[in-house]
């Protein structure tokens, strides 16, 4: 694909420009309306826009300082799987909100016994008529305790091989018999939960696709996740990015030592490498196609790229950085399209975290665990992009060749 942007004069550009006029400090709500939020969606929710469309829609905004929605799982993983798979109603019923951000939406997928594992789950859901049954726990549910909704992944076919007894559903966090206790990990804030469902009963209306279908959507939902948790700053799409780091490095007069620099260097090669990697990913996805097993390999690059943006940025500022309130390189008083501020760099993600800087140092180990662990991405990428076969069994002295055609079988 062509990466530059459309010339200034593009018709299409004068289109935005023309409604940012009309509609000067737009809501959420207007541009969810507009179709500016996911302009790739079909209408009536996008624009059935091309790659080079959705690009230029977004250079226009960002030049606006114009924000979207913040509504991460809603409109990144749970819209585009009821949009996929969802009847009618449910589209009718959800999607507008989603893009507005009226009803904010979380992600109750992983349980606490289950590790890596995410098909081994035991939470139930049992027919009842017009209405199914919901008991057991989920943790690590990102937001919960602000969602309105959530997507909801439960067995109801116990007897059947575990990947094909998983149904997929719209939870209310407000159903009775549902409660949340926070989990606050080591950089003091609560972003996760565990959630508890104690005969918590959803109607049959809230079943997205067949009942036994869930984990193939499972799979839209994740590879949509791993696309969103791959962006632009280092915190799984959120908060300061090697860019901004780069720009504080530059700033405070670079840096001297030639391996040290090297290094820097490296980390704008990488964020070029994933800036270019996620515009193919766009460019699929705006085509209609799913994210396949490349959302794998974007994140496991992203995560580590994220890693080494927090290490450097840690190495740079010295050992006073773990101290409460400091920061990488001595003032952070940049702008950044990372969801900076003037004085230093913030994100709607991490609310009372002050500076972001500060909370990355202590977060980013995790990068590579959630949304699936580096070695679930690395045996994806093994078994769905280079053909290996899921084991080895070379202790029997079976050769490559027999090895790989007897995992086929």
């Amino acid at each position: 694909m062509d990466f530059d942007f459309p010339a200034e004069d593009d018709p299409r550009r004068q289109a935005v420009r023309d409604w940012l006029e009309a509609n000067p400090n737009p809501s959420y709500a207007q541009l969810a309306s507009a179709g500016y939020v996911v302009p790739h969606w079909p209408r009536p929710y996008g624009l059935d826009a091309s790659p080079e469309h959705q690009l230029l829609i977004d250079d226009e905004l960002t030049k606006a300082k114009v924000n979207r929605p913040g509504n991460q799982i809603g409109i990144g993983w749970a819209g585009p799987t009821i949009l996929a798979a969802g009847t009618e109603a449910q589209k009718d019923r959800y999607l507008a909100k989603i893009l507005s951000a009226e009803e904010i939406w979380c992600q109750m997928f992983s349980e606490p016994d289950a590790g890596s594992d995410l098909a081994d789950i035991s939470t139930r859901a049992v027919r009842d008529g017009d209405s199914y049954i919901v008991n057991g726990s989920k943790i690590w549910t990102s937001g919960g305790h602000h969602a309105d909704f959530g997507i909801l992944i439960a067995r109801t076919d116990p007897d059947v091989p575990k990947h094909k007894g998983i149904s997929y559903f719209i939870c209310p966090t407000d159903a009775p018999g549902l409660t949340m206790a926070p989990v606050v990990d080591m950089t003091t804030a609560h972003s996760f939960n565990q959630v508890f469902f104690d005969d918590v009963v959803l109607p049959a209306e809230n079943l997205v696709g067949a009942e036994n279908d869930g984990w193939r959507l499972t799979k839209v939902t994740l590879s949509n996740e791993r696309v969103g948790l791959s962006s632009g700053g280092s915190l799984w799409g959120a908060g300061p990015s090697a860019t901004d780091l780069l720009r504080i490095v530059r700033e405070q007069g670079g840096v001297d030592d030639p391996l040290l620099r090297q290094e820097v260097a490296q980390l704008h090669c990488e964020a070029e490498v994933l800036r270019l990697g996620r515009l193919r990913v766009l460019s699929a996805r705006i085509r209609g196609e799913a994210p396949g097993p490349e959302a794998s390999i974007l994140k496991i690059l992203a995560d580590e790229h994220g890693q080494r943006v927090m290490e450097m940025a840690l190495r740079l500022a010295g050992t006073d950085a773990l101290l409460t309130g400091a920061g990488p390189v001595g003032e952070l008083s940049v702008k950044s399209g990372s969801g900076a501020t003037e004085n230093n760099l913030h994100t709607d993600q991490f609310p009372g975290v002050d500076p972001v800087w500060h909370y990355g140092f202590l977060f980013a180990p995790a990068l590579t665990l959630g949304g699936g662990t580096f070695a679930v991405q690395r045996n994806i990428v093994a078994e769905h992009v280079l053909g290996l076969p899921r084991e080895m069994n070379l202790q029997k002295g079976m050769t490559w060749a027999e090895t790989r055609a007897a995992s086929s079988r």
